[in-house]
């Protein structure tokens, strides 16, 4: 159905494609973008001997960039570049690469007790931000009603004659000026933040459970990719 180009208005007969009298129900554009989907051309390629893990290393011996090259244009060998002088890290092939940042990234999942209490003290603190928000913004309505009332209370003052109206002049820029005051503090409580927050970390909790296990069932270059999501950098020593 994603193929048919009679949503753009156009007609399919014997082979030939013409323009329809119907309506496009989405634009050509559009179209066009889902063609490209369906197709794979917005999927990320990778090459079976791409150099995935080049650049991503550093030699724990000299601080010196780890690089890659390829063998008989069918093994990866990574090793320091020597830019120091000799250096005694080995050759490493690229099997042995994933597999000891495999190994690195198994530290990363936290045990489950320790995420099912970050995740309850979270939302307790979520629970008691929002009850201070709500509290708050009571306090600052009720301070705002009060204001409202002196207001009105002293314009009646003014009609009745017994404050001047400089007097009511002054007052009422004083309380006009504290009344924006009052509500802009009410706009800027915000409980979304707090539930943002929440769920930022949760999302975080639920990745590094998940993180060796997305590692292990990757290609190389996405395995790079995922581990550099993870750490910036690494060192690696026998």
């Amino acid at each position: 159905m994603l193929t048919n180009p009679f949503y753009i208005g156009n007609i399919k007969w014997s082979g030939q494609t013409y323009k329809g009298t119907h309506p496009c129900f989405i634009s050509p554009e559009l179209y066009v973008q889902a063609q490209s989907v369906l197709h794979g051309h917005n999927k990320t390629k990778y090459s079976k001997h791409e150099i995935a893990f080049r650049e991503l290393l550093t030699c724990a011996h000299d601080n010196c960039t780890v690089t890659a090259e390829l063998k008989k244009n069918k093994y990866v060998y990574y090793r320091c570049t020597g830019h120091r002088g000799k250096c005694a890290l080995p050759h490493f092939r690229e099997q042995e690469i994933s597999e000891r940042l495999s190994h690195v990234l198994q530290y990363v999942q936290l045990p489950e007790e320790v995420v099912k209490g970050i995740g309850a003290s979270l939302q307790k603190e979520h629970v008691q931000m929002r009850n201070q928000i709500t509290q708050e913004r009571t306090r600052l309505e009720r301070e705002l009603t009060t204001l409202r009332s002196r207001m009105d209370a002293a314009y009646a003052d003014k009609l009745d004659g017994k404050i001047t109206e400089e007097f009511w002049q002054r007052l009422q820029a004083d309380w006009q000026a504290e009344e924006q005051r009052i509500k802009s503090r009410i706009a800027g409580l915000e409980e979304d933040k707090s539930n943002e927050r929440l769920l930022t970390v949760q999302r975080i909790l639920e990745f590094a459970q998940q993180v060796h296990y997305l590692y292990l069932t990757r290609m190389p270059a996405e395995k790079a990719e995922l581990f550099k999501t993870v750490l910036l950098t690494a060192q690696l020593m026998l």
